[in-house]
C-alpha cells in the first residue's frame, strides 16, 4: 500500500481529454491518482489505480471510494470532471436525454462528493474541484444548451454552497468553467475558423486541455481560495 501521507487525487472522466490531462498532471506532481471512466484500461503503475464504471451509479461511487481507501489510505482531492454536453432546442430534449445529462453531471457529482467529503472530514482537510462550463453563464441562441446549462450551473451553485458549509473544517471547494476547449474527442475540423465563426472568445482562440489543467493546478496550490468559479474561456463570459 502507498504510504498514507502521500497525497491522493480522484479524477472522474479520467480516460481521455481533460480528465487524462489531469491524471497525468497530478502524477507529475508526485500524487497517487485513482482515475474513473465508463471505459478505462487497467493500470499496472503503483501510483495509478483505475476504476471502470458509470459515475452516475451509486454503486460506482462506493466502489471508487472503497478502492481508493484500500489502495492509498486517503483522499485529498476529488475532481468531478466526468460530464455530458448536449446542445439541442429545449423542446427537443427527451426523457433519455434528461436522465443521461442529469445522471452524469449531477448525480455523478452528488454521490461521489458525499463520500469523498465524509473521508476528508476524518482527515480534517481536503479539496473538491467541480468542472462546470461557461454555458452556465454565457448563452447563445445559435447553439441552445439549456440542459447542459441547468446541470453545469447547478455545479457552480453547489460549489459556493459547499465551500461555505465546510470552510471551517479545512475542506475547500472550487470549480473551473471552461469555454471552448480543443480536445482529441472532437475532429480537428470542428476547430477551424469556418466552424467556429462567431463563436470565438475575445482572446481570439480556443483553449487547450493544458489551459484547464493549469487552472485546476492553480486552485490546488492556493490554500486561501475556496468557493471560486475559475472561468477558463478566454474572456467569453467577461461581460456577463
Amino acid at each position: 500500500m502507498t504510504q498514507p501521507t502521500r497525497k491522493v487525487a480522484i479524477v472522474t472522466g479520467g480516460s481521455q481529454g481533460i480528465g487524462a490531462g489531469l491524471v497525468e498532471a497530478y502524477r507529475q506532481q508526485g500524487w497517487a491518482v485513482l482515475a474513473n471512466a465508463l471505459s478505462i484500461a487497467p493500470s499496472k503503475e503503483p501510483d495509478l489505480l483505475t476504476v471502470q464504471g458509470d459515475v452516475s451509479d451509486l454503486a460506482t461511487a462506493d466502489e471508487i471510494m472503497s478502492q481508493a481507501m484500500s489502495r492509498f489510505g486517503r483522499v485529498d482531492t476529488l475532481i468531478n470532471n466526468a460530464g455530458v454536453f448536449m446542445a439541442k432546442p429545449f423542446t427537443d430534449y427527451t426523457a433519455d436525454d434528461y436522465a443521461l445529462v442529469t445522471g452524469v453531471n449531477l448525480a455523478g457529482f452528488f454521490w461521489l462528493t458525499q463520500r469523498a467529503i465524509s473521508q476528508m472530514l476524518k482527515q480534517q482537510g481536503g479539496h473538491v474541484v467541480n468542472v462546470s462550463a461557461s454555458v452556465a453563464l454565457f448563452t447563445d441562441s445559435a447553439e441552445p444548451t439549456a440542459l447542459t446549462a441547468l446541470t453545469k450551473g447547478g455545479l457552480a451553485a453547489v460549489t459556493r454552497s459547499l465551500a461555505v458549509e465546510y470552510a471551517s473544517r479545512g475542506i475547500r471547494v472550487n470549480a473551473v468553467a471552461p469555454g471552448i476547449i480543443q480536445t482529441p474527442l472532437h475532429p480537428a475540423a470542428a476547430y477551424t475558423p469556418q466552424a467556429l465563426a462567431g463563436k470565438l472568445p475575445p482572446w481570439g482562440r480556443v483553449g487547450q486541455v493544458s489551459d484547464v489543467v493549469d487552472g485546476v493546478l492553480y486552485l490546488e496550490s492556493a490554500p486561501q481560495v475556496t468557493g471560486e468559479i475559475l472561468h477558463i474561456d478566454a474572456g467569453r463570459t467577461a461581460g456577463h
